[in-house]
């Protein structure tokens, strides 16, 4: 359940005389964590006042950039000079508080709290054999808020979507849940840094999914501006 089916894998890349491209990005994650990876066109391309005249019409140092009107607007990855985090952290931030202000007023005042995930799970792997995971599943899923947030979001048309993965960050709090969702738009669910090292939440816990967010991001702010960050999505 709290485990997305697909998730994001950010790699970051250190400088090199070849530019990387989302082939050697996906070399990685084979490498380091033993599936395949898919690009996905996660960043926002950056676009300064002056040079951006330029820059704008250029695909140099991206990643699988992607035009519209013939400007470059959106990337799998690319130079992290040529990034604009700071854009897609905002715009994460925008939509979140959005949706969580949505979320209050249409779930959280008409339905009592809920328990999330995690607890259900735990129980399931206390005792397996008096609680299947299907059980514990259903019966996280059959709790009236969980129930509400399904319903919700049960069109792809829907103005928001509430997954109940992100129950226990609804619950924190709008300022929890917006800065879990600005950090996971710029560290995704896994970071693997340019040393090799792999960065990901100790479990599926929100506590244990926030220090991973904020381990990640603060490396990912921390890198220099020429590395390369690449996201891929894997199932």
């Amino acid at each position: 359940m709290p485990t997305p089916t697909t998730r994001t894998v950010i790699v970051c890349i250190s400088a090199s005389l070849q530019e990387p491209d989302w082939f050697t990005a996906s070399e990685i994650v084979a490498d380091k964590l033993g599936t395949a990876g898919v690009p996905t066109q996660r960043y926002r391309v950056r676009h300064r006042r002056i040079v951006g005249l330029v820059t704008r019409w250029m695909t140099g140092r991206l990643v699988n950039a992607t035009r519209r009107f013939g400007v470059v607007r959106t990337a799998t990855g690319g130079r992290l000079s040529r990034l604009d985090l700071s854009g897609l952290a905002l715009a994460a931030a925008a939509h979140a508080h959005a949706r969580w202000l949505a979320w209050d007023f249409h779930i959280r005042r008409t339905t009592p709290q809920a328990k999330p995930w995690e607890h259900y799970l735990a129980l399931q792997r206390k005792d397996p054999k008096k609680l299947t995971l299907t059980d514990a599943k259903r019966q996280f899923e059959e709790q009236p808020r969980v129930v509400a947030m399904i319903g919700l979001s049960d069109h792809r048309t829907a103005p928001h979507q509430f997954d109940p993965d992100e129950l226990a960050a609804y619950q924190a709090g709008q300022h929890a849940y917006t800065a879990m969702s600005w950090q996971q738009a710029i560290a995704g669910h896994v970071l693997i840094t340019a040393e090799g090292q792999v960065l990901k939440p100790a479990s599926d816990s929100m506590a244990d999914r926030l220090r991973y967010l904020q381990q990640a991001s603060q490396y990912v702010h921390a890198m220099k501006a020429d590395q390369y960050l690449v996201a891929l999505n894997v199932d």
